[in-house]
């Protein structure tokens, strides 16, 4: 067990992402866990993430604010304690289209 306190926690900077800030709270540095990762992501105003897709499974946790998640056939906005599961290779992108902060729990395993 091991208790995470985000005082500690550090920023990192996330691929093609742009008016953000990127914690990670869990993983194989920071806890030792070994199948998953959890970071918190703060988007500003007009914040988000280029479309892109990786080879993991990824779960998108709103606490505040709300994110619009687009892929190529649709569009979802989320809003505080919405959540949204994302396949292998499923492209996404990511945008803050509110004038308000936005905060979300992101979990994503690590490939095989």
């Amino acid at each position: 067990m091991k208790k995470v306190e985000l005082k500690d926690v550090k920023p990192y900077q996330a691929p093609k992402h742009f008016n953000m800030t990127a914690l990670r709270l869990h993983g194989r540095e920071e806890t030792g866990s070994q199948r998953f990762w959890m970071g918190l992501s703060h988007f500003l105003p007009g914040g988000g993430a280029e479309f892109d897709s990786t080879p993991t499974e990824k779960i998108y946790f709103v606490l505040e604010g709300e994110v619009t998640i687009k892929t190529t056939n649709e569009e979802i906005v989320l809003q505080p304690w919405d959540s949204i599961y994302i396949g292998p290779n499923e492209g996404r992108e990511i945008i803050n289209r509110t004038n308000r902060p936005a905060s979300m729990l992101v979990v994503i395993n690590y490939p095989d």
